[in-house]
């Protein structure tokens, strides 16, 4: 595990962000998959004396994929047409497996990177696409991209010693995920934890669902 030295507030208000304001993106969401919620719940335990950060529940777990807009400037027209592109394009790519193990300590969260990264980037890569085919431009840099599950928010300013210790003293056991379809939810983050409702949810490998 890496670590940071120094912890900064996650919750600052980035470009386009205000209270009550919503955001069309594509996610993968972890309901019903209890190995992870095993793997989670283990951490949310041994960073519960850790000041400073604010834990993810389970219902709230997720990978980040790919932003498409804020609501209000994108025509909902326009999402169906991105569903319906991201359908065509995601039946070619087959279901698959991620192992979740080592948490990163990164300065704004806690994170766990997710192996093999390949099928995350394809499933993102065909996202891209099908928001390509309908917008005239593709939001968020295709390079850059880190696959990871967040477990944990930093609210505050200070060191990470504390943080980096409850982790190192920590033995969770990995988790599996299995990923068989794409969300695309409508996602706020009013009170300091991204949370949404879902909108569309595609399943990987097969046509027309």
């Amino acid at each position: 595990m890496t670590s940071s030295e120094h912890m900064s507030n996650h919750w600052w208000w980035r470009p386009g962000w205000s209270a009550g304001r919503r955001f069309y993106t594509w996610h993968l969401v972890f309901d019903g998959q209890s190995d992870v919620h095993r793997f989670a719940d283990q951490y949310r335990t041994a960073l519960v004396g850790a000041d400073g950060l604010d834990l993810i529940p389970d219902r709230w777990l997720h990978l980040t994929m790919q932003g498409v807009n804020f609501v209000d400037e994108v025509d909902e027209a326009d999402v169906d047409l991105i569903v319906e592109a991201a359908r065509a394009r995601l039946a070619a790519v087959p279901a698959f497996d991620l192992t979740l193990s080592a948490p990163v300590l990164d300065p704004e969260a806690v994170l766990v990177p997710v192996h093999p990264q390949d099928p995350v980037r394809t499933v993102r890569a065909a996202l891209r696409a099908a928001i390509g085919d309908v917008l005239p431009e593709v939001p968020e840099k295709a390079e850059g991209f880190r696959p990871h599950v967040s477990l944990a928010y930093s609210n505050s300013d200070g060191p990470a010693d504390v943080i980096s210790e409850a982790l190192a003293l920590a033995s969770v056991e990995p988790a599996t995920a299995r990923i068989e379809s794409a969300e695309l939810i409508v996602l706020h983050r009013d009170n300091r934890m991204y949370e949404w409702e879902p909108y569309a949810r595609v399943t990987l490998g097969k046509p027309g669902t």
